[in-house]
Parts: structure tokens; sequence; C-alpha cells
């Protein structure tokens, strides 16, 4: 149990539903490892029917779903995967892929939104000049972004960047651990994105509420290597339909309620902006994040978080700011406390010489 009354540090630290519980509790099991838990199988089924690709791989954790889509574009040493420079694999997961699979990455910017545009996508792609040859084996993009709060790559601009890598001859990769907040706020079908790239995971433990699990969603064959990588990467697991079947009520209950949360964070972030200006931009709050830049009150953001701590909001850092991220286990009443908490912030901010 959390040790805050509202608990905004992530949307990972939701707890599993009643519904899933019993799921969880009734679940049909097998092996994994041999291919024949039919929970997990169904599961992979709807993942992949859903995103409109060939088949899907559960796997544990968010960042071994990137690290063996990752893996199955950029085997080779020696050679790049070209990312914005906040993505989270070129950031969190950036030791992991040296380690696990030797890749580096080519990082640059563009939009102030965080997301790939074409234009920077051709600036990553360029052949190296002084081995004149090709070295990025892989572009990965992310959606939603992260390191920006959480903000949405427009399907029309991913159409573009898919030009432009395939004039390149280069894959693409999709982070989509939070796609489904993009989905409920633009309306979208998922495979608006999903069809523009060639593999791509998602998370059931952030946004859809599971308790854990993501998935690695692609073409038949790269599934089937897949399957390899997650055997070499000790993540081949047994009876795992007791998770599994909490990540199948997630999907059929959770997509739908993901505008809950969106609107929450609308409604926390407009409150912050208001009682501290300038310390969010709300032009980036278009799902389930809100990052409020203390520095420009003269605050800390770690004194902040500690203040906001102290009155039982959760949240943590980032570079410059405090994020917030709401989830399932975050309602209206959760929101007003975290807002009273700030007012509590601002008070004091205005007190203080």
């Amino acid at each position: 149990m959390s040790r805050f009354r509202v608990d905004l540090r992530s949307d990972t630290v939701s707890t599993p539903s009643s519904a899933m519980r019993r799921a969880m509790a009734d679940a049909e099991v097998g092996d994994a490892w041999y291919g024949d838990d039919p929970t997990v199988n169904r599961l992979q089924d709807r993942a992949a029917e859903l995103t409109g690709t060939e088949a899907a791989l559960y796997v544990a954790t968010g960042t071994m779903a990137n690290q063996i889509g990752l893996r199955l574009h950029a085997p080779r040493g020696g050679h790049l995967v070209a990312a914005e420079e906040r993505a989270h694999v070129a950031t969190v997961e950036m030791a992991t892929s040296a380690v696990l699979a030797g890749i580096a990455y080519r990082t640059g910017t563009d939009s102030p939104k965080g997301y790939v545009t074409a234009d920077l996508a051709r600036r990553l792609l360029e052949p190296d000049e002084y081995f004149d040859v090709e070295v990025v084996d892989l572009l990965a993009v992310e959606n939603t972004a992260g390191g920006y709060g959480g903000t949405i790559l427009p399907a029309e601009e991913l159409r573009k960047v898919r030009q432009v890598a395939t004039d390149a001859g280069v894959p693409i990769h999709l982070d989509g651990a939070r796609i489904w907040n993009a989905v409920a706020a633009t309306g979208l079908d998922v495979t608006e994105w999903t069809s523009q790239v060639d593999t791509m995971m998602f998370c059931f433990s952030k946004g859809l509420g599971a308790p854990i699990g993501s998935v690695v969603c692609g073409p038949a064959e790269m599934i089937r290597e897949a399957r390899r990588l997650w055997i070499l990467y000790g993540g081949a697991w047994r009876q795992a339909g007791i998770m599994a079947a909490a990540g199948l009520v997630a999907l059929e209950t959770g997509r739908e309620r993901l505008a809950e949360d969106n609107a929450r964070a609308r409604r926390l972030a407009d409150a912050v902006a208001e009682m501290l200006p300038g310390t969010v931009d709300r032009d980036l709050v278009e799902t389930n994040m809100v990052f409020v830049h203390t520095e420009a009150v003269g605050i800390d953001p770690l004194e902040a978080i500690e203040r906001i701590g102290a009155l039982g909001v959760g949240a943590v850092p980032v570079p410059g700011a405090v994020r917030m991220v709401t989830h399932v286990d975050v309602d209206d009443d959760g929101i007003a406390l975290a807002i009273d908490a700030w007012r509590a912030v601002a008070a004091d901010a205005v007190k203080e010489p």
C-alpha cells in the first residue's frame, strides 16, 4: 500500500481491480516457456489483433519489451539506433542497451513536444561522413513522449517519418508504453501509429492498470526471434497466465477510461498553472502527465516534492521539474487533494522573500 493519500509518482503504482484479481485467481495456466499457457496465448493474440500486427510476445517489463524490439533490428556491434534525445530507450534504457546488445545511440531534437519529426529523422539517418556507409540500423520513436510530459506523436508526422526511414532503408521500432493514452486523447485507432512501424511495444502496467507485463508486437517471424531473445535474457516464465489474466481485463476495460486520467491531469495542470504562473507549460499536457517547473518561482523541485509529500501527495523529480502522473487509482477527490497541497506550496512561495 502506498504511503501517500494520492500517489502521483507514476501510473505504475496503481493496484489491480477486483475484476483483475478474480481473473487472476481463476486463470487457466500452462507453461509459457513451452508456449502452452492458454491465457498468455489469448493475451498475445488479442494484443496482436488490436495493434494490427501478426504476432505478439508477453514479457515482464517495458524495458524488456523495448530491448527485445531494439535488438531484433540492431544486432550488429558498432552500429547505432537513432532516437529523440530524451527518448526512454536513449536515456533510462541506454546502459541496458549497451550491456545487452552493444547498442549505442545517435540522438537529436527538433520538436518542442519531443517527438521525432521527418526533418529530425532525415538528419539522424544520414550516412557517416568518415566511414561513408549507413551506420544507423534502426529508428526508435516514442508515443507518448514521457520525457516531455506525455506529449503525443502525431500520426500524420509519423507517416512522414516512415517515408524518410523507408527511403533510407531503416526500420522503425515504436516505444508505445503509454500509446493507449494517446489513443484516448486523439480518438484515433491505434493502427494509425502501428501501421507505420515495423515493431512496437506497449505496457499493461501503466495506464491500463494491470499489475505487471508488457508486450512486443510485430511480424510473426520477428516474434519467433523475439521469443529466442526473451529466453536469452532470462525472461521466459512458467504459469504466467496468472498475470496475463489481469492483462486481458486491462485491455478490455482499461482503454475506455483513459480519457478520465487525461482530463484529471489537465485539471491539475490548470490549477497549478494558475497558482504558480510560469511553472506549467499547458501546451505539453496532452495525456496523463503534469510537469511543474518549480524553479521558475524559486523553489527547488526536491523541496516541492518534500512539501507536497508531507501533505500526502506523491510525486517524483525529473530534470528541472516535478512530475505527476494520473492513473486509475486517482479520482476527483485525489486531484482536489493534490491541488490543495500545491496551494500550500504556492502560499509559502508568496511568503518567502
